[in-house]
């Protein structure tokens, strides 16, 4: 019984709770306030959005939160890979809006986001990453981009400023020659932009629970690497206690199923 409502859960997470994240993601990743009427205004995302998605996306191959094998597959029934590949196209889609959130729109700024998250993800895809480490590093990766422009840069070139304010955006402007142009949005940009981030977030926690896949899988590329990283002669005793305590497990359960209940 408990085993059938846990695949029932993955079932829901799997193929309704994760696309439905993801579409959601990908329809607010864009969505802008004006300052001057507050009326909604939809920014497609740029070219340079999609392939950083493709970057991510690949990152997510390699540090194991995606198992293609295990998501498309021969073995699988036609409707499971078609609503994998569905997720798949609604996280690719979210990835590329959750970027379009925290670039600046134009602009100087523009460009020196993008460049932060081509070299902090192309890096990445050399770097080693389980899923855990891999999600934890991208919500700080969006938490930062996120401080700088909707705290920091809204601060500087909002309506709503004081007069340092405007003396450090003028100087800014300045020194720049014209190239920062940011355009002013509403407040609620901001709380738009992190509640998508944060539905990103839950999203990308959720993936490993829809593979099925145990805690313990997801901790077992750690134990391999840590291994990996010892000195030759230690890793011949690291093999040697593991087959001991293996042995000495295996000869206590022995003794205790061939002991005689009195």
């Amino acid at each position: 019984m408990m085993e059938s409502n846990r695949s029932r859960n993955r079932a829901l997470v799997s193929f309704i709770v994760l696309p439905m994240l993801f579409l959601t993601v990908a329809l607010l990743g864009g969505l802008r306030v004006s300052a001057e009427d507050h009326a909604f205004i939809f920014i497609p995302p740029p070219l340079v959005t999609l392939v950083l998605a493709v970057l991510l996306a690949l990152l997510f191959v390699r540090g194991h939160l995606i198992e293609l094998p295990r998501w498309v597959a021969s073995n699988n029934a036609p409707l499971t890979n078609f609503s994998h590949v569905w997720m798949l196209l609604t996280l690719f889609f979210a990835s590329a809006q959750a970027f379009n959130s925290v670039l600046p729109e134009r602009g100087l700024l523009h460009w020196l986001f993008s460049f932060f998250f081509l070299w902090t993800l192309w890096n990445n895809l050399f770097s080693w990453f389980d899923a855990r480490r891999l999600v934890h590093s991208l919500a700080v990766l969006f938490g930062t981009a996120f401080v700088l422009k909707h705290l920091l840069l809204a601060g500087l070139y909002g309506q709503e400023r004081g007069w340092l304010q405007r003396v450090a955006g003028a100087l800014l402007q300045g020194v720049s020659l014209g190239t920062l142009d940011t355009p002013a949005f509403a407040p609620a940009s901001g709380y738009i932009s992190f509640f998508t981030l944060a539905l990103f977030v839950a999203g990308l926690l959720l993936v490993p629970f829809a593979q099925n896949r145990e805690a313990d899988e997801l901790a077992h590329p750690v134990i391999v690497e840590s291994h990996l990283k010892l000195p030759p002669s230690d890793r011949v005793i690291a093999r040697e206690a593991i087959l001991e305590d293996s042995t000495a497990r295996v000869r206590e359960s022995d003794g205790i199923l061939g002991e005689d209940p009195e």
